[in-house]
């Protein structure tokens, strides 16, 4: 058999009130900034975080073709050591929102960095290493340092 005691209906108050107050918070800035920033980062957590690459390979090449669509040429810098090719991409996207009836100006400034390395079987020869972008396809011709051959002699005794 319940019974009511005397202190719930406080208690259902007090805890009513704190939900209201907490709700309030949420919704002041600049927590409601901080939120919003939260939300939009889980919507999207890592927009184009990669490019696509293709290789491939032939008998005195490697040609690799990454999709980099809305990236300036200038973005794109292309690093060649030893054996390993390196594509990093740093774009910048800056918006702005002027609102007169407020007075504010607010700018925003998106920076995404990007890379990929690829190692290769074959050291490459940098000075023949050739690329070119267009359309949003950079293609890099990578030249296959050739060695020496060596020929085994057959040892006659």
């Amino acid at each position: 058999m319940a019974t009511n005691h005397p202190d719930r209906p406080k208690r259902h108050e007090a805890l009513e009130q704190w939900f209201k107050s907490m709700n309030q918070l949420m919704q002041e800035k600049p927590v409601k900034g901080i939120l919003q920033s939260i939300d939009d980062f889980f919507r999207q957590p890592f927009p184009h975080s990669h490019f696509n690459l293709d290789i491939e390979e032939t008998e005195k090449h490697y040609i690799v073709t990454a999709e980099l669509p809305g990236v300036k040429r200038e973005q794109i810098s292309i690093d060649v050591i030893d054996n390993t090719l390196t594509i990093m991409v740093n774009k910048t996207d800056l918006t702005e929102e002027i609102n007169e009836v407020a007075r504010t100006h607010r700018q925003r400034a998106a920076v995404q960095r990007l890379s990929r390395t690829i190692p290769f079987s074959h050291p490459i020869n940098e000075k023949k290493t050739r690329a070119s972008y267009r359309d949003g396809l950079l293609e890099i011709r990578l030249a296959k340092k050739q060695g020496k051959k060596i020929d085994i002699l057959i040892d006659q005794e």
